[in-house]
């Protein structure tokens, strides 16, 4: 596992202002752990371009072998924090698998996931996906138009079986949504029974990221949900059909985000301060300028000591491009977003939707209140942390006073429906309501009673 190490006696960065302001930092030495995908963006950048060598740390990056490891490690010290799942930070909080109060100062980013299927697979999703008058096929591609293959699968005495990367992913929860928006049911969890496969059409299991293409082609799997480059991989490798991206599934969705145990705040808080600052300016440059930076961006990525898959690969979503066939390739210039639209703040709301969806599907096995996921989205995102790094850099003269939500109580205005996939508008103030209002997925005092939906 190649580490990089970043020091005074070897950086030829330029000291930027924000060197001769410095904190003063209780440990000045880290080191943080990530996973080989597009959206470690921040840490590579922050690394590369100096600005945690201008906060005063001396940073070591290290490539983790999956999300678990990754998570542990955060939490028994040998990382002091990582780009992580939004939903582990959560997850742990409320003890759902290794349970550890974790939190986040920092989103890393929106969008930048897709949904990709065998070769297999889409030729019979086709004749059921409604064409362009060029004759390709038109998006968003609904789930519904999987629904007969996976009939064809089920009739044949054979399961139909999807990757995702880890139980509390936003790849399983986008994943599940995608499904049932298209009527297929992906499946409950239960105390008694954490496959999340209970009543399931589809059954969704784990798969590490860079492992997709290959358990795809090896037919292990008729498709999957990841993030970038792994859905590019199977174009260029030929593989298989990306049928939607997670900004068609519900538009600048919140991704991955910054994680930090709550004794590490605690006890180190000008440094986790001196860390948010050096991600923000990291945000900031990867979005600047209309994504001027973002070639200079793939090539960083693509070295092996980060993502390590080909320029091509990376470029093709990195700068606002997608390609969904070999040949098709489509204008989305938001697939990743790292700064705009308050990209980087750590929303409330975006909690919410993430504990939703757990309790949803029955990883959350109780009914909750509304003042519940409030409190739980509270104890884990700190905005306040975020914004006093913020303010440092505004400042300092390296950030605009206008790029960033002062005055926010937390939540975003809710999603409207039409930028989601299936017409349902989303509130994070009104948690119980929108689990009411989604036609598949536990409601009210439900819960999973051995293979049955109970109350």
């Amino acid at each position: 596992m190649k580490k990089l190490l970043i020091g005074l006696a070897t950086s030829t960065a330029i000291i930027s202002p924000a060197f001769a302001d410095l904190l003063d930092l209780e440990k000045d030495e880290l080191t943080f752990g990530f996973i080989k995908l597009t959206d470690m963006a921040p840490l590579a950048v922050a690394y590369e371009q100096g600005y945690f060598l201008d906060e005063g740390l001396f940073v070591t990056l290290e490539a983790q072998a999956n999300w678990k490891v990754l998570l542990d490690g955060v939490i028994d010290g040998q990382l002091d924090g990582a780009h992580m799942l939004a939903g582990q930070p959560l997850a742990a909080t409320i003890g759902f698998g290794t349970e550890a109060h974790i939190i986040t100062p920092f989103s890393m980013d929106l969008n930048g996931n897709g949904i990709t299927v065998s070769n297999e697979v889409w030729e019979g999703m086709l004749p059921h996906i409604p064409k362009m008058d060029d004759g390709r096929p038109q998006h968003p591609i609904s789930a519904s138009a999987l629904a007969p293959v996976v009939k064809e699968f089920n009739d044949a005495g054979k399961a139909f079986n999807m990757g995702m990367v880890f139980p509390v992913s936003t790849h399983n929860y986008e994943l599940r949504y995608w499904l049932a928006a298209g009527g297929l049911h992906p499946g409950f969890y239960s105390p008694e029974n954490i496959s999340g496969q209970i009543g399931a059409d589809v059954l969704l299991s784990v798969t590490p990221p860079p492992q997709m293409p290959a358990t795809l082609e090896a037919g292990t799997i008729n498709g999957y949900c990841v993030g970038e480059p792994w859905n590019q991989q199977a174009v260029f490798k030929g593989i298989g059909v990306p049928v939607i991206t997670d900004y068609q599934l519900w538009k600048n969705n919140p991704e991955k985000v910054f994680g930090i145990t709550a004794e590490f705040a605690e006890q180190y808080p000008n440094t986790t301060l001196a860390v948010t600052k050096a991600l923000i300016r990291a945000a900031i440059w990867l979005d600047e300028n209309d994504n001027e930076n973002r070639p200079a961006a793939v090539e960083i990525l693509s070295r092996p000591e980060y993502v390590g898959a080909d320029y091509e690969v990376i470029a093709n979503s990195m700068t606002g491009f997608f390609e969904f066939e070999k040949g098709d390739k489509r204008d989305i210039p938001d697939f990743n977003v790292f700064f705009r639209y308050n990209a980087t703040y750590p929303f409330y709301s975006d909690a919410v939707w993430y504990l939703t969806q757990m309790r949803r599907w029955g990883q959350i096995s109780e009914p909750k209140s509304d003042t519940w996921y409030d409190e739980v989205a509270r104890e884990v995102y700190k905005p306040e942390i975020y914004l006093e790094a913020a303010r440092m850099l505004v400042d300092a003269g390296l950030a605009n006073e206008a790029d960033f939500p002062w005055d926010s109580d937390g939540y975003k205005a809710p999603t409207p429906a039409g930028d989601i996939i299936d017409g349902i508008p989303y509130d994070g103030r009104a948690p119980n309501a929108y689990l009411e209002s989604l036609p598949i997925g536990l409601k009210a005092d439900q819960v999973v009673i051995g293979s049955e939906v109970k109350g």
